[in-house]
C-alpha cells in the first residue's frame, strides 16, 4: 500500500482541532474521526478502526488482540512522541508501517519542566494553597539560577532543556546508555552514572521511555540516593518512579519536592500524595501547548506518507527502548 485510502483519526484531541482536521481533509478524501469525545479502548477501538487502511493514534494501545481483528490496518501515524503503547516488534513482524517523528513536542514539555521546577524551588503550590486559605506568610525559597540539575534521559527533550538550562547558568549532568560527547562538550554537560547525578543534583528530571528496562528505574533504593533538599520532576512517562516510595520520602522531608505531570495510573487516586504541600501535580499537559499540538498534528499527517516498517536499529526503535538496557533519552 503506497498511500492510505480510509484513514481513522482514533485521537480525540486531533479530531476536534479544526486546523489539523482541515489539513488532513485536503489531502485525504475518506476520513473516519473521533467524534465521541472518549478516550477509545479495547472493542470499542477495534470497531473504529475496523474496515480503515490507516490510523492515527495518540495514547491508543495497539496490540495482538486489536490487530487480530483489524486485518485491514496496514500503517499507523502517531499523534505525539511516546512508544509504550504500541509493539514495535509485533509491528514489524506483520509488515506495518508506523509514522513517527521524535521530538515534535520537545519544547512544549522542557518548558513545562522549568515551570514546575521554579515553582517547587520558590515553593508556588504551597503558597497559593496558603493564600486562598486565608493565610498570608512569605515562603523562603531557592533560585533555579546556578542549581546543578540532573536530566535523566538527553534525547530530544534532554537536549532541548540543556540548552534552556545554560541561561539560568545551572551546572548540568546528564545520564544515557548512548554517548553524545560533542553535544556535552559545546554545552558544559558532565555524564555521570545515574547513581551519581542522584547523589549530586538540586533538581532530577527524567526524560527516558517506559519499558521494562525503565519501569521504576527510580526505586525506593535509588530515591533514598537523592539529598533532602532536592526536587524531582518526572515529565515524561508514568511508571518510572515507585510513587509510594517517594511519598514517604516526601511527607518524612526526605526530598524536598515532586512535580510530576506523569502517573502509573492515570488519573491518579492517592490523594495523600496529591495534597501533599510538597507534591505539584498537572493532568499530563506537557504537549499540551498550542505550538506543540499542531506539530504533532502535522508530524502524523506527514507520516502517512512517511511511514516504515520498525526495523531494529532504526530511531523508533531506539526511542523506545526495544534495543533494551535501561535509560534512553526520549
Amino acid at each position: 500500500m503506497t498511500n492510505p485510502v480510509r484513514i481513522a483519526v482514533a485521537s480525540r484531541s486531533f479530531s476536534r482541532h479544526p486546523i489539523l482536521r482541515a489539513e488532513l481533509l485536503a489531502r485525504y478524501p475518506s476520513i473516519t474521526f473521533n467524534e465521541s469525545g472518549r478516550s477509545l479502548a479495547g472493542d470499542e477501538l477495534a470497531a473504529f478502526l475496523k474496515g480503515h487502511d490507516a490510523a492515527i493514534t495518540a495514547l491508543e494501545t495497539i496490540d495482538e488482540k486489536l490487530l487480530d481483528r483489524c486485518p485491514e490496518l496496514q500503517l499507523i501515524s502517531k499523534y505525539g512522541v511516546g512508544l509504550d503503547m504500541l509493539d514495535l516488534p509485533l509491528l514489524s513482524r506483520r509488515g506495518i508501517r508506523l509514522g513517527w517523528t521524535g521530538g515534535v513536542n520537545r519544547r512544549s514539555v522542557a518548558e513545562l519542566v522549568i515551570a514546575m521546577a521554579i515553582s517547587l524551588l520558590r515553593h508556588v503550590p504551597q503558597g497559593n494553597a496558603e493564600v486562598r486559605a486565608g493565610q498570608w506568610r512569605q515562603l523562603m525559597g531557592r533560585h533555579l539560577s546556578e542549581r546543578t540539575v540532573g536530566i535523566v534521559g538527553c534525547g530530544h527533550v534532554g537536549k532541548d532543556l540543556a540548552q534552556l538550562l545554560r541561561a539560568f547558568g545551572c551546572t548540568l549532568l546528564a545520564h544515557d546508555i548512548r554517548h553524545f560527547p560533542d553535544f556535552y562538550a559545546a554545552n558544559g554537560i558532565e555524564a555521570v552514572g545515574l547513581d551519581e547525578l542522584l547523589a549530586r543534583a538540586d533538581v532530577v528530571t527524567l526524560h527516558l521511555p517506559l519499558d521494562h528496562t525503565t519501569r521504576n528505574i527510580l526505586s525506593a533504593e535509588r530515591l533514598a540516593l537523592m539529598r533532602p533538599d532536592a526536587i524531582l520532576v518526572n515529565a515524561a512517562r508514568g511508571g518510572l518512579v515507585d510513587e509510594a516510595a517517594m511519598k514517604r520520602m516526601l511527607m518524612d522531608g526526605r526530598l524536598a519536592g515532586a512535580a510530576f505531570d506523569v502517573f502509573a495510573g492515570e488519573p491518579p487516586t492517592d490523594l495523600e500524595l496529591l495534597r501533599l504541600p510538597n507534591f505539584l501535580a498537572t493532568p499530563h499537559i506537557g504537549g499540551s501547548a498550542e505550538e506543540a499540538v499542531v506539530a504533532m498534528g502535522r508530524a502524523a499527517i506527514d507520516g502517512l506518507v512517511t511511514a516504515s516498517v520498525p526495523e531494529p536499529a532504526s530511531e523508533v526503535w531506539r526511542a523506545a527502548g526495544a534495543v533494551g538496557a535501561g535509560a534512553i533519552g526520549g
